[in-house]
């Protein structure tokens, strides 16, 4: 059993505690104070030390001192402790304070932050080395758990809890379940390897599916009754004979249309039009060849010419700016080294002062010539010393002002030169655009239009002459193509509304085979729903045989604690909890203050066991109990007592106060 205790535990500056330094030797104390007066921020500051939060588990609380709802800065805010582990003494130290910067060019320091220092035995340490150190003490959940009675009840989710129970007590395994209970035999079977929680979430999961899907069938198949055509005038062989013979007069109709079309006369005219398209495009790029490229290339010149026209006066741009912000720089530090001229001239000129008329303070007698002498000589060197000084600091910061203002004026001599350099290629880039656009014009005008060539004129109105040719062809073929046509569209029509009727036989067919399998998809998912009904009831009892196997196990192992795992819910199903009760009183509900400390110290006990670890008990609260049960660790009791209105401690094994 490692034995961790605490000796002492010193504030300063804690959540409103000034200083306090609770001396407790690794004995059990009784800490005694009025509302307010810091008793629970003792326990505060002892997880604060070890884990960076506070009694409740918390990490964002204020830990600083406030005046009037507001935070007092320039505090440190220190714990210090002092244990004994495993025989081993150990001192642990913790100091959170405010970080000042002064900015560049400010003259005032500024609040930036927060900072944390560490130590161990008195020796300031890493954040990893100190938490290294606190975690060899014991894991911080552990800790928790061995420190605070109400800890396990009232801040540990419920399913920890039942897991620190199964830890303690171990898990009763399926098959010990199974074999307890003959009504769970088939269910390994069942589980096909998951676990029964994860069979559960199936079973849940694929029961809302069911009942979804039986809900919408009858909907369904009510839709489709509804939606179905009436066939009683028609007989279905009789239209798919009338549809046969109407198919067969388009297909002869469409014959007559296509040879039509496919008369010699307007193929041979769309041949003969095609080899003049052919013609008049090699013309077309004789004509253009050799000017088009020129030109193509005199443009392509004229745009790079702007783009660097516009990247310059861009450039151009940014030298002024930078020239004026450096211009208004130099401004100000001449007039900062006026301002320091001035105070050098003022402090230079400055001289001694001495009163040498002196009396001594107590008897109102003139002191001795000699004295005043010493005493004026003493003076007059601290106001040289000084003065000296002063005046060196001035002419420290005029060197370092005057440095910047000679660094700016050379910056601007060569900015005033590289914009002197740009201006000129601006200059020539825009005699060279005024050429270049000159060129454009002269090579544009030089350009003949192609409907200027002859040979090309003359090719177009061939090309033409052959389509209207064309088109007079094929006004006489469409003339008789639409004849035909229309007799078409009317035997399509036909064929259409007979379709339309021979469709209602096959929608029936569809529908009444759909009713079908919807009737024998509802037969499936009722005889489905009542095996996983049958699956549930079967999982519900292994839980509950198994929670009877573990609460008898874990009840065991506790004095006074007891503990529920499960509740039968209204409709007969079992919900997984973790309940503690004592004498069958629920801790979360009737448990009075008393019962719940006693349980919370007796689950202490066994945890310590269990872990192998006892650590200081701190019990808030204390004074809703007459009596604690007997505990193997170090007991801190903070007690409510209106009459302190500063903490007093007293030790019960002394029977003395301090």
């Amino acid at each position: 059993m490692k034995n961790i205790t605490l000796h002492r535990l010193e504030l300063k500056n804690f959540k409103g505690v000034k200083s306090f330094t609770l001396e407790v030797h690794g004995e059990n104390v009784k800490v005694y104070g009025d509302n307010a007066t810091g008793k629970t921020t003792l326990f505060d500051a002892f997880v604060w030390l070890l884990f960076d939060k506070d009694s409740q588990n918390k990490k964002d609380f204020s830990i600083k001192t406030l005046n009037k709802g507001k935070e007092l800065h320039g505090l440190e805010h220190e714990v210090e402790a002092t244990f004994t582990v495993a025989d081993q003494k150990l001192t642990l130290r913790k100091v959170y304070s405010e970080k000042w910067t002064k900015k560049r060019g400010g003259a005032e320091k500024q609040f930036s932050g927060h900072t944390t220092d560490y130590y161990i035995d008195g020796v300031p340490s890493k954040k990893k080395d100190y938490l290294d150190q606190v975690e060899s003490i014991v894991n911080e959940d552990i800790f928790k758990l061995l420190t605070s009675p109400s800890f396990f009840n009232d801040q540990l989710h419920w399913k920890d809890r039942r897991n620190t129970l199964l830890e303690i007590c171990g898990e009763v395994t399926e098959e010990d379940v199974i074999a307890s209970n003959k009504e769970l035999a088939s269910l390994p079977t069942i589980l096909k390897g998951r676990t029964i929680e994860n069979h559960r979430k199936v079973i849940v999961a694929r029961r809302a599916e069911i009942n979804k899907e039986l809900d919408k069938i009858p909907v369904r198949i009510d839709e489709i009754e509804h939606n179905l055509p009436s066939v009683d005038d028609l007989e279905k062989s009789a239209l798919e004979g009338q549809i046969e013979t109407i198919t067969s007069q388009i297909d002869e109709k469409q014959d007559i249309i296509s040879n039509i079309r496919n008369g010699n006369a307007i193929s041979t005219k769309q041949r003969e039009i095609q080899e003049i398209e052919l013609e008049l495009l090699q013309i077309r790029q004789q004509h253009e060849a050799g000017t088009k490229d020129d030109l193509y290339k005199l443009k392509a010149q004229i745009q790079e010419e702007k783009s660097a026209i516009s990247l310059l006066e861009s450039k151009q741009s940014n030298l002024r700016q930078k020239k004026k912000f450096n211009d208004d720089s130099i401004a100000s530090t001449e007039k900062k080294l006026q301002q320091l001229r001035q105070e050098w001239t003022e402090l230079n000129e400055k001289e001694f002062v001495h009163n040498d008329e002196c009396e001594c303070p107590t008897c109102g007698q003139v002191l001795p010539e000699e004295q005043v002498s010493v005493t004026r000589e003493k003076a007059l060197g601290q106001f040289n010393l000084q003065k000296s000084k002063q005046l060196e600091e001035i002419d420290t910061s005029g060197r370092r002002i005057k440095s910047q203002k000679e660094s700016l004026l050379s910056e601007n001599e060569l900015l005033t030169k590289e914009y002197e350099n740009n201006s000129s290629l601006i200059s020539e880039k825009e005699g060279s655009l005024l050429q270049l656009n000159e060129q454009l014009k002269l090579l544009e005008g030089s350009v003949v239009d192609i409907m200027d060539n002859q040979s090309y004129a003359t090719k177009l109105q061939e090309k033409l002459d052959c389509t209207s040719e064309l088109d007079r062809i094929r006004l006489d073929a469409q003339t008789s193509i639409r004849e035909v046509e229309k007799e078409v569209q009317s035997l399509k029509e036909q064929r259409l509304a007979i379709q339309s009727d021979l469709a209602k036989f096959v929608t029936v067919d569809q529908s009444n085979k759909r009713i079908e399998e919807l009737m024998d998809l509802e037969k499936q998912l009722a005889t489905e729903f009542e095996k996983l009904e049958q699956e549930l009831f079967l999982t519900e009892e292994f839980i509950r045989s198994k929670v009877n196997l573990l609460e008898e196990k874990i009840n065991s192992k506790f004095k006074y604690a007891r503990f529920n795992l499960f509740k039968t819910n209204i409709n007969g199903g079992l919900e997984e909890i973790c309940e503690t009760t004592y004498n069958g009183v629920p801790y979360s509900s009737g448990l009075n203050n008393a019962a719940r400390i006693n349980v919370g110290l007796d689950i202490i006990n066994t945890l310590s066991e269990h872990y192998g670890v006892s650590a200081p008990i701190f019990v808030d609260n204390s004074e809703a109990v007459t009596r604690l049960i007997d505990v193997g660790s170090q007991v801190i009791q903070l007690v409510v007592s209106e009459q302190d209105k500063v903490l007093r401690v007293e030790y019960p094994n002394h029977k003395e106060a301090i």
